[in-house]
């Protein structure tokens, strides 16, 4: 009984170090699953978001456009408050607005709320994903692509989740249609990952940092010297608009900033209308089609692989192979739009494959890229190109749906994705 007893205790220590260790990772990936169910929670929600508001395709596409134009303006003022003020706030302050915009859609309202909902709800899920690469890459910095790639993959499940959650809510009784109980719930979880956060995070922070310092400071160093001219890092210490401006300058730098661009705009596109694609291109029923949703989620499992990949090999060969996985299998998708649900399916997966491996290489490729001191702001400038990309494909996708048919639009998404492959391998021959 003591041996046991013994064992018992320390298995858990070792847990509860474990969990303390990794706290930092398991708070910031599950508020990220939230956000990121908050997002992919409506695709499947657009026949019963039709019924409920009698609006078209277009008319939703660009409502969901108005969401990620919301996400993407605040890209860049999180990053540089980041860089001014940290980040325990900014992502505070997100999770309670997005939660907010949440609770809120209880309420029947005309769907001009909606749409201003939808828009609180972007700029509240906007702030996180620029605020956390920065606060995991420097609470794990010898590890980021494969803390990266576990935050994005946790973060991605919540799109698994999504369509399950949908059919569940769509059962439940009472006066309130069962999608609004469902955001409501998604609101009061968001509250309570917000006081978690502000628990464990702030002092595990400050104890980084310090115990960086430490590091940092040998006791030569900390004897005065003679003056020395300040370094370029010490110049830009309050970074201002141009400092980030002048990150531009760096051809590979911008190549890559347009391939991620051009990706951005592939995937959105699909992701919020391959549901709706399946069910009325491909003849799918919207329980098949709700299915090879959360296949498409389910292969975000690649990016735990693909970060530790490009922490082994280096980032750009697993950029260009992602990014070249994903433009053949939406080839391969359209293509093959009539050949059955097996042949969609397994596109589907393969398009998930790449298009989640890209992700925690895209970010870890341009934290090496930006310095320390700008390293958050530039990134928020990447990322409001990216969703601001983003946002104009679900009202282009929408649009020309309308007019010519899902396929057209699929094509476009095609061609964007190919334009980005080809400018990732061109990178293998830039210098500067």
């Amino acid at each position: 009984m003591n041996v046991l007893s013994t064992v018992n205790r320390q298995s858990f220590v070792s847990l509860r170090r474990s969990l303390s260790t990794f706290d930092v990772l398991i708070i910031s990936a599950s508020i990220w699953f939230l956000g990121k169910f908050l997002r992919y929670v409506f695709p499947p929600l657009f026949e019963l978001l039709q019924e409920t508001y009698a609006v078209s395709t277009t008319t939703l596409g660009w409502t969901f456009s108005a969401f990620l134009f919301a996400y993407a303006v605040v890209q860049f003022p999180t990053g540089l408050f980041c860089d001014k003020f940290g980040t325990v706030w900014v992502i505070t302050t997100g999770v309670v607005v997005s939660s907010i915009g949440a609770l809120v859609l209880i309420a029947d309202a005309p769907f001009v709320v909606f749409i201003v909902l939808m828009i609180v709800m972007g700029v509240g899920t906007g702030v996180h994903k620029t605020a956390a690469v920065q606060l995991l890459s420097k609470t794990y910095p010898a590890h980021k692509g494969r803390f990266l790639g576990i935050f994005d993959t946790f973060g991605t499940f919540g799109g698994v989740v999504a369509p399950v959650a949908v059919a569940v809510a769509a059962s439940i009784p009472g006066t309130r249609p069962g999608w609004r109980v469902l955001l409501f719930g998604t609101g009061i979880v968001g509250l309570c990952f917000t006081a978690i956060f502000l628990i464990r995070v702030p002092d595990k922070v400050r104890a980084n940092m310090n115990e960086t310092v430490d590091q940092q400071i040998s006791p030569a160093e900390s004897e005065p010297g003679p003056p020395t001219e300040p370094t370029a890092e010490q110049v830009t210490a309050d970074p201002d608009w141009r400092s980030y401006s002048q990150l531009f300058s760096s051809q590979r730098f911008s190549i890559f900033v347009i391939a991620s661009v051009c990706f951005s705009f592939t995937y959105q596109g699909f992701v919020y209308f391959l549901p709706l694609y399946l069910i009325q291109e491909a003849g799918l029923t919207s329980a098949t089609a709700g299915t090879l949703y959360s296949v498409l989620f389910i292969a975000s499992i690649s990016q735990v692989v693909a970060g530790e990949a490009g922490d082994r090999i280096g980032t750009l060969p697993v950029i260009i192979g992602a990014l070249g996985l994903a433009t053949v299998s939406t080839v391969i998708f359209i293509l093959g739009t009539g050949a059955g649900v097996y042949v969609l399916g397994l596109a589907t997966l393969s398009i998930g494959l790449g298009a989640h491996s890209f992700r925690p290489v895209r970010g870890a490729y341009l934290m090496e890229s930006l310095p320390d001191n700008l390293s958050a702001g530039g990134f928020g400038i990447v990322r409001t190109l990216l969703m601001g990309s983003g946002a104009v494909a679900p009202g282009i996708v929408g649009t020309v749906s309308d007019a010519f048919g899902f396929r057209p639009a699929f094509w476009i998404l095609a061609v964007s994705i190919g334009i980005a492959t080809v400018l990732s391998i061109s990178l293998l021959y830039w210098d500067v």
